[in-house]
């Protein structure tokens, strides 16, 4: 077990919890020489992970899965730890190292109780690794829970605002979305067996195996995309993300936003429409119409919000809805844009968030009619946020343009004129994003300084432009050269789309 590299992504944040147990909370320099150490080394996995699997590609590895490992766990419901990742996988595991790292150099000087923060961050963070490496369903829902249970801890106790209602409200809605993927991953693990076969959990084993009734394929996919959907902030069951994302300290809403969120639109493809996919073919319709409103109506909501957190919280329902809205597509072409889109809002919002943070910090509001003229003030920040606004934007060079562009050529491969009507609303979307991000950038960097006791402010110490230096690289890297991730990703759709084509 010890030997499979994916087991470590798991293992390394336990081990840093360890650590953190024994440093105390008054002992601040060892607790943050056990974060930087543990978030270095899953970085340093990570890359090694993403060269790796470009290598065993190379060399002619045509595998689904890479780095397979299957651990009997509880026999009488044949449930395993099973690992494996492709090429989906792998860039979600880079993409949570990265914000594991930029987040704890972004939390620098968290107050009260930096021990219990970082613990319970790191418990946040086991979560989200395992899901991402795990091919047995109900091992991946565990993780799944793992993931949600420190979030109402995490903003109960450090967040600011209307906290408690916020923690008790994502909770609450969360864990509703996972009763309705409880029963879907029940349905689909009492249907996974052939006739005479064995019922079993595995991903790959149902796909490659089972043949689902379509009536019950129908439901099953209702159920399970409305699961993860709930968590990708679709709508209408999108109203737990701004106030979750508005009242969350800085680094829990980077991991929030930039990966927790990805849990919904990743377990959308591998299990709503990977293991029903006729279901998928029949009803994408319905939630076409639901991820499309998510998309304009995150935009305008955007428009007319003064606090910018809830800014950037309706973007991201935004930018989420368009990733479930490129997975319905149901082809390659619009599910790669998907993916990229994954990456570039995770790197995106996480950037936004951290500025965010660190501009609270010094002015103590958030209101973007009681601040301007930080260009002057604080001109690294100023640059930083421009940089994070042209990204959301969509402008060439950026990951986002990258992403959303990938996304609509896909989209208009249909003919149909259902689909071209929402793919021509959802494009609207990029005008819709560029007025709230030159109206903020306009007043908050670029205008006059309203507060005079804004001018004594200092800039971005060394480990906020350490984190922030890592996330506007990664989003450049993406934009300017995206093809390396495709080169990744782009056998992974495959028997995806072989099982829709089946259904069809």
């Amino acid at each position: 077990m010890f030997g499979n590299i994916l087991i470590w992504f798991v293992i390394v944040p336990i081990l840093m919890m360890a650590g953190l147990a024994c440093c105390g909370n008054s002992n601040m320099k060892a607790i943050r020489g056990v974060m930087v150490a543990g978030s270095t080394v899953l970085l340093a996995m990570a890359i090694w992970l993403v060269v790796d699997f470009l290598a065993q590609r190379a060399g002619g590895n045509t595998a689904e899965m890479l780095y397979t490992g299957s651990w009997l766990w509880y026999a009488p419901l044949n449930i395993h730890l099973a690992v494996g990742v492709d090429g989906i996988s792998v860039m979600m595991l880079l993409l949570s190292a990265i914000i594991v790292f930029a987040g704890t150099f972004a939390s620098w000087k968290i107050d009260p109780l930096p021990m219990n923060f970082f613990l319970w961050f790191c418990l946040l963070s086991t979560g989200v690794f395992g899901f991402f490496i795990s091919i047995d369903m109900f091992t991946m829902f565990m993780f799944y829970e793992v993931a949600l249970i420190p979030m109402y801890l995490l903003i109960g106790v450090w967040g600011t605002g209307r906290k408690e209602y916020s923690a008790m409200k994502l909770t609450l809605m969360l864990m509703g979305g996972s009763a309705f993927l409880m029963l879907g991953l029940l349905g689909i693990f009492w249907h996974s067996a052939p006739e005479g076969g064995q019922l079993t959990w595995n991903i790959l084993e149902i796909s490659h195996n089972a043949s689902i009734d379509p009536s019950w394929q129908r439901m099953l996919f209702c159920f399970t995309f409305v699961g993860f959907g709930v968590l990708g902030a679709m709508f209408p069951f999108h109203t737990w993300s701004p106030d979750g994302h508005a009242c969350a300290p800085t680094a829990v809403s980077m991991l929030h936003a930039g990966v927790l969120m990805k849990l919904g639109g990743y377990g959308c493809f591998r299990i709503a429409i990977f293991l029903c996919p006729q279901g998928a073919n029949e009803l994408a319709w319905i939630f076409i119409i639901l991820t499309g409103i998510s998309v304009v109506y995150g935009a305008f909501s955007a428009c007319v919000q003064t606090d910018l957190k809830y800014i950037n919280a309706y973007s991201s329902v935004s930018h989420c809805g368009m990733v479930l809205f490129a997975i319905l597509m149901l082809n390659t072409t619009a599910m790669t844009g998907g993916i990229l889109q994954m990456l570039s809002h995770g790197l995106m919002t996480a950037l936004f968030f951290a500025l965010i943070g660190m501009i609270y910090g010094r002015t103590h509001t958030r209101d973007i009619r009681e601040m301007g003229g930080l260009m002057k003030i604080m001109p690294y920040l100023g640059v930083c946020y421009m940089i994070a606004g042209f990204a959301s934007l969509g402008l060439p060079g950026m990951s986002g343009f990258v992403a959303e562009m990938t996304i609509f050529f896909g989209a208009f491969e249909h003919s149909d004129l259902f689909h071209r009507c929402f793919v021509i609303a959802a494009t609207c979307s990029i005008v819709i994003t560029a007025v709230y991000i030159l109206r903020v950038v306009g007043k908050l960097i670029l205008g006059p300084v309203h507060d005079e006791h804004h001018l004594s402010l200092t800039d971005a110490t060394w480990w906020e432009r350490l984190s922030t230096v890592t996330l506007i690289a990664c989003l450049a890297g993406i934009g300017f050269f995206p093809n390396w991730i495709n080169e990744i990703i782009r056998n992974s759709f495959a028997p995806i789309i072989s099982a829709i084509q089946t259904a069809i």
